[in-house]
């Protein structure tokens, strides 16, 4: 039979109050996207406004953009904070230089090239789905058998290989070239029957005859092997290799094609520059970020409806004191996003103070979250916020805040360095290998040990493998 039990349990809640719900989603914001939420907010809440105030009326009392505070210092407004953001550089032409621009979208310009064949509007439908079915990197890695699956049940378009096959041909004649291929073979074999097309040479049909023939053989390095099947002499092989090199192996470039139409931008949240004297001067420029005000004819409704007792003025200064509560928060959020974001650039700064003179990485301190949450006084989870999408610019250029943080291990004299020197001191020690006689992981260590580094073989494996570098057997060269 069951019992029913009746008992008391103690639980701890925190719960949020609007504004910290607020600030964590603002900190977390990137600045083009902050910029959209202003836009956002400016649009739903009436209270706000964006618009320039005129010379002519900025001494008059009826039209002039008031503060939350000068409309809420008798509701427990916040005394010393006015609803006006100061967003403007010193020179607006700023933000030109602080953007970079990423290039177009990938299959928006192969879709352009594309309309320039003349094709039906059937096989205009194919070759767009062919395109569409590209990953980032350019290649068609999908079975054509289940292309034209796709094409009969997605877009009831019925058609055969051979018809799917000729018209991948055409997209492979594109740029970037090398596009369309199904495989790494098929792309540099495109990239090169381009070469010969337009200026045919030996070391082209040498090239051609190698990654036609002989392409396991010269990804394994075999060059011994191909120079005897190919009678190839040495210089001959090399400039075969040289070619090859040469070939992009990704003609997407790995483009995100989520943008679509739109050019990916890059905004730095910070700016840092160094006076004359060697201090740092560090900025948020916020050059898109509009200024925002509460209209002065709200806070007179609202003034106005005090002392009145209708239900219809009663809900009209009901509506208008939650607008301006909520135009209070979110003033107040950007206020404490800007001083949070602030705090914690300032602690990098200081924390890694000798890299941000040069930009030199082997200055660059292990350093990670709970470092930055210790000087500020922040959680871990806050510094986690501000760090996510956040660049800044520097003199040497610009950076995800990031780029700064890494783990460290200790060298032979048992101070901590950073994972990002050990990988700037393992890339030099390979790009002066010799390529003929390429180090092993273990000659590796034991050179990294030479250098003062204790790292062990399996993490030289992981540090190669995230630098892409190849094994010693890929490494090899004539």
């Amino acid at each position: 039979m069951a019992t029913i039990k009746q008992g008391l349990e103690l639980k701890q809640k925190q719960k949020l109050s609007p504004l910290q719900i607020q600030t964590i989603h603002l900190i977390e914001l990137p600045i083009q996207e902050l910029e959209q939420k202003i836009r956002s907010e400016i649009e739903e809440n009436p209270v706000l406004d964006d618009s320039p105030v005129q010379d002519s009326e900025e001494n008059s009392d009826e039209t002039k953009d008031v503060s939350i505070d000068e409309s809420l210092d008798s509701d427990g407004g916040i005394p010393d904070y006015k609803l006006h953001v100061n967003n403007s550089g010193k020179d607006d032409n700023r933000s030109q230089n602080n953007i970079m621009s990423f290039q177009e979208s990938f299959t928006q310009s192969l879709l352009e090239q594309l309309g320039y064949r003349h094709l039906s509007d059937r096989e205009y439908k194919i070759a767009a789905f062919l395109i569409g079915s590209l990953d980032e990197d350019g290649y068609l890695r999908r079975d054509i058998e289940s292309i034209v699956d796709d094409l009969a049940f997605k877009a009831s378009i019925e058609t055969d290989s051979e018809e799917v096959l000729r018209l991948l041909r055409i997209i492979q004649e594109f740029e970037p070239y090398g596009v369309g291929a199904r495989n790494l073979q098929e792309c540099l074999l495109i990239q090169l029957q381009v070469q010969e097309r337009d200026c045919r040479s030996k070391a082209t049909e040498n090239a051609i005859r190698v990654i036609r023939d002989y392409f396991k053989d010269f990804s394994n390095k075999h060059f011994d092997r191909i120079m005897n099947r190919l009678s190839l002499s040495r210089a001959e092989m090399r400039s075969v290799i040289d070619k090859i090199v040469k070939l992009n192996p990704s003609p997407g470039g790995q483009i995100d094609d989520s943008y679509n139409d739109k050019a990916q931008q890059i905004v730095p949240d910070f700016a840092l520059t160094i006076g004359e004297d060697g201090e740092f001067k560090l900025s948020m420029p916020r050059f898109t970020i509009p200024e925002i005000r509460v209209n002065r004819s709200y806070a007179q409704l609202l003034k106005e409806t005090d002392n009145t007792s209708g239900r219809q003025q009663k809900e009209a200064a009901a509506f208008v004191k939650q607008k301006i509560d909520s135009a209070k928060w979110f003033v107040e959020a950007l206020k404490q996003r800007q001083n949070t974001l602030e705090s914690t650039m300032r602690a990098i700064l200081n924390y890694q103070h000798d890299y941000f003179v040069d930009g030199d990485e082997s200055n660059l301190k292990p350093m990670v979250l709970k470092d930055i949450a210790e000087i500020t006084g922040f959680d871990i989870s806050t510094i986690s916020r501000v760090v996510s999408s956040k660049y800044i610019e520097t003199h040497f250029g610009i950076y995800p805040l990031k780029f700064f943080f890494s783990e460290g291990l200790e060298n032979s004299e048992g101070n901590e360095v950073s994972t990002r020197e050990l990988k700037k001191a393992l890339r030099e020690i390979v790009d002066n290998e010799d390529k003929s006689k390429p180090l092993t992981d273990d000659q590796l260590v034991a050179m990294m040990n030479e250098k003062g580094y204790k790292v062990a073989r399996r993490t030289i494996a992981k540090y190669r493998n995230q630098l892409d570098i190849p094994k010693a057997s890929q490494r090899k060269d004539i």
